[in-house]
């Protein structure tokens, strides 16, 4: 047997298109949790809002 041939992975793609596939994947997944974090920021202080009412939050005594 040649050296080369144990070391071939016949069904892999090239190593660049894998870092490639795999940056674009990592880049999505961060702007998902991204939009995840930012809505649940919103949901906070909708919630905040609510429960203290609109006036709490802009006439609270300095």
């Amino acid at each position: 047997m040649k050296a080369a041939t144990l070391n071939a992975v016949p069904d892999k793609a090239p190593e660049g298109d894998l870092a490639l596939r795999q940056a674009r994947s990592r880049r999505a997944r961060n702007i998902a949790i991204g939009l995840v974090l930012g809505a649940f920021v919103l949901l906070v202080y909708a919630v905040t809002v609510i429960k203290l009412g609109p006036g709490a939050i802009t006439n609270r005594p300095l």
